[in-house]
């Protein structure tokens, strides 16, 4: 059996599975769960692939993660990675429904040519990677050694732009509090130290330090607490920043300048401050040449278009799947679907769910999966795939 009827297996199995790949999205999309609480995907994605004959370690080793595998454990290691998570108010308007159901797709695809042609040493390892959305479920999985066996790892993520190799960002979660002194608002201001003067000193700051921030970082900010009510002058206030970078190492200098901007505003106000990190960081994505040229010219043979070049300086977001990659060669495309919005927003949401949007998640796995085909079959492209990770 030559290639050509190999990818023919992987499109032709992914058709035909079209109906059930999309019950996942759908059921999914319908039942948004946040970071560590994805309950319900987590059960409905891993029954079903205990259904599809892998071996599925649940709850490996979060509560909401898990390990599927199929094929031959002496083989190459192959990971697909699934995310599930929605985010607070606006559900899957990032679309992980979506991003499940392609990773699933491909580990169809890839099993049923695994299963064909058992004399192609490969394993297929479907990771189910809680939290993207806040909490790094993949930093953690890291920690513990979950993705130490694979020689590459795949996902790819719905956006309205077909990009191969996007700017993932480098991000750091910095939380501010301040602290001040109680006092009544009009009987005896001078008698307290306000945190919510602090918290506004250090906004402004940091919004001046933008003029001088490389185009491709992003600071940006909420304050979640600025007092209790107007007559009290406000003896806490607290704000969360996300600070973004091109690089590992302008997101590091980028957050070393906000913790100024909060010391400053400290000093300036007679507060005290603490800086914490309660999020894991995240690294910059690192997409490996060969694997995405691959997936390029498999999805190209689909009918696909790259023709949103213009928007890689542009569309700029961040993934704890960088962290992966500093540690692995992987890819993390961007596949088109139609939308009347950008990603997290309402608009998106919708489209994560629409009918339409289903032949582009589908093109998405079969390209995921004939290119990890490519590297089973042709062993010199894991060694140049090897050779282009440990030079970058």
């Amino acid at each position: 059996m030559g290639e050509k009827e190999l990818y023919d297996e992987i499109s032709k199995t992914i058709d035909n599975r079209a109906s059930d790949l999309n019950h996942i999205s759908q059921e999914i999309w319908k039942n948004p769960e946040l970071g560590y609480e994805e309950f319900a995907a987590h059960e409905l994605l891993t029954t079903f692939l205990e259904k599809e004959g892998f071996n599925v370690s649940k709850k490996t080793p979060l509560e909401t993660s898990f390990i599927a595998r199929y094929g031959n454990s002496e083989g190459l290691k192959i990971g697909i990675l699934c995310e599930y998570d929605a985010l607070p108010g606006v559900g899957h308007a990032c679309g992980h429904n979506l991003i499940a159901e392609a990773g699933i797709g491909a580990a169809l695809g890839l099993k049923a040519v695994l299963k064909l042609k058992p004399d192609l040493k490969a394993e297929l390892i479907v990771f189910g990677t809680p939290a993207e959305e806040g909490g790094g479920g993949k930093v953690k999985m890291i920690a513990d050694g979950c993705f130490d066996e694979t020689d590459f790892c795949m996902m790819s993520h719905p956006t309205p732009y077909e990009l191969p190799d996007p700017y993932w960002l480098a991000r750091i979660q910095l939380t501010v509090v301040f602290n001040g002194k109680a006092s009544h608002a009009a009987a005896a201001p001078w008698e307290g130290i306000n945190a919510l003067d602090a918290a506004v000193a250090c906004y402004n700051s940091v919004s001046m330090l933008r003029q001088q921030t490389k185009t491709t970082c992003r600071v940006h900010c909420v304050i979640t607490d600025g007092g209790q009510k107007p007559n009290i002058i406000p003896e806490r206030a607290a704000m969360n920043f996300y600070i973004r970078g091109l690089t590992d190492k302008d997101t590091d200098e980028l957050e070393a300048k906000v913790r100024k901007c909060a010391e400053g505003a400290a000093l300036a106000t007679g507060c005290t401050v603490k800086l914490t990190n309660d999020d894991p960081k995240y690294s910059a994505v690192k997409t490996n040449p060969t694997l995405i040229n691959l997936y390029v010219k498999h999805a190209k043979e689909l009918g696909v278009e790259f023709n949103d070049d213009e928007y890689r300086t542009k569309l700029l977001a961040s993934t704890d799947m960088g962290n992966v990659s500093q540690i692995k060669p992987s890819i993390h495309p961007l596949f088109k679907i139609k939308s009347e919005g950008p990603n997290h927003t309402h608009q998106f949401t919708t489209a994560a769910g629409h009918e339409n949007n289903q032949l582009a998640t589908l093109k998405s796995a079969k390209s995921m999966a004939m290119a990890a085909l490519d590297v089973i079959c042709k062993p010199s492209l894991m060694e140049d795939i090897k050779k282009e990770f440990q030079a970058s």
